[in-house]
């Protein structure tokens, strides 16, 4: 056989073997990446057990964004592990409603199908009803729900069926949101929990009328058995950008959430200057606060049990971050 054919043969053989690859390329993103405004950048707070696995999935993501870096494709957030959590927030609109209102549509009823309330009136904050916080959770759950529907129909993420219904979850918290220089706009803050089928988080953040998510799935326990549990993705309710260092702007509603064993009958937040009694919620605290002045110290927590027993302090607890990017 001469040259040119077996030359011909192995061009063919080439393209073949790259169109496969940029194929795969293009899935992959389809599943872990699509267009979102970028996420804050990364807390140092992120605990042992998810270095490792971020740094994996960084490193990944990089080589699909070498191979295909003329591909139109825009920015994107890789999901974390159960307890890292992931982000994902919808596009946003080039026109932005004012600063300093919390867009989210006209306020509707909740379903009779819609999320429980939280265990005392005074975890919906600033003004925010039962029914714009369910309407939030809800924009939240139909944009999980269009992208998992997005998504290559082989692909392992939709076989999960996305992240449920309403009526699935609780409500355990809504705030107001303030923007910052990474994540301009103020808006609300939802967070919701639910512990079946596996115990599952949300924040939900509405800015300008748009859903952003982050969730965390499979439990919040950390690699030591603490009778009192921060989740480690509320350094979205206590924190602002860390481009914003020193300059935060105040005064700022501040929220932390975490998971507490049976035992705990009492969990106390310091925070700057403010501090809160925590609300304990089926076996959730939340607490919140307003900062009137700059910090770089996260919330301080501790939990007692029913005799008063300090049984947990957040500055003993190595898995804990104590201090702000």
């Amino acid at each position: 056989m001469n040259d040119s054919g077996r030359d011909g043969r192995d061009e063919r053989g080439t393209q073949d073997a790259r169109g496969g690859f940029e194929e795969r390329m293009r899935e992959l993103l389809a599943e872990d990446a699509y267009t979102i405004r970028p996420s804050p950048a990364p807390y140092p707070a992120i605990r042992r057990r998810g270095v490792l696995e971020r740094r994996r999935r960084a490193a990944a993501a990089g080589a699909v964004v070498a191979v295909l870096a003329a591909l139109p494709v825009g920015a994107y957030a890789l999901g974390g592990d159960g307890r890292g959590g992931s982000d994902t927030a919808a596009p946003r609109p080039s026109a932005t409603a004012p600063h300093g209102q919390a867009s989210t549509g006209s306020p509707a009823a909740p379903s009779p199908s819609g999320p429980e309330r939280p265990a005392t009136p005074g975890q919906l904050l600033d003004g925010i009803s039962f029914a714009q916080a369910t309407r939030g959770l809800e924009q939240c759950l139909a944009f999980d729900a269009d992208r998992i529907k997005s998504l290559p129909k082989n692909s392992p993420s939709r076989s999960t069926g996305g992240l449920g219904r309403a009526s699935e979850y609780r409500i355990i918290l809504a705030m107001r949101s303030t923007g910052d220089t990474n994540a301009p706009g103020d808006g609300i803050h939802v967070v919701a929990v639910k512990e079946r089928p596996q115990q599952t988080r949300l924040i939900c953040t509405i800015r300008d009328g748009q859903p952003g998510l982050n969730t965390s799935v499979g439990g919040t326990a950390g690699d030591a058995a603490h009778p009192v549990y921060p989740d480690i993705n509320s350094g979205k309710l206590y924190q602002q950008s860390f481009l914003d260092k020193g300059n935060w702007k105040l005064p700022f509603r501040w929220g932390i959430v975490g998971t507490v064993q049976p035992s705990v009958a009492r969990v106390t937040v310091s925070y700057g200057d403010s501090s809160a009694e925590a609300v304990l919620d089926h076996g959730w605290f939340v607490a919140s606060g307003t900062l009137h002045q700059q910090v770089t110290k996260a919330p301080h927590v501790k939990g007692y049990d029913a005799a008063g027993k300090l049984v947990y302090d957040s500055d003993r607890d190595k898995e804990y971050e104590k201090t702000l990017p």
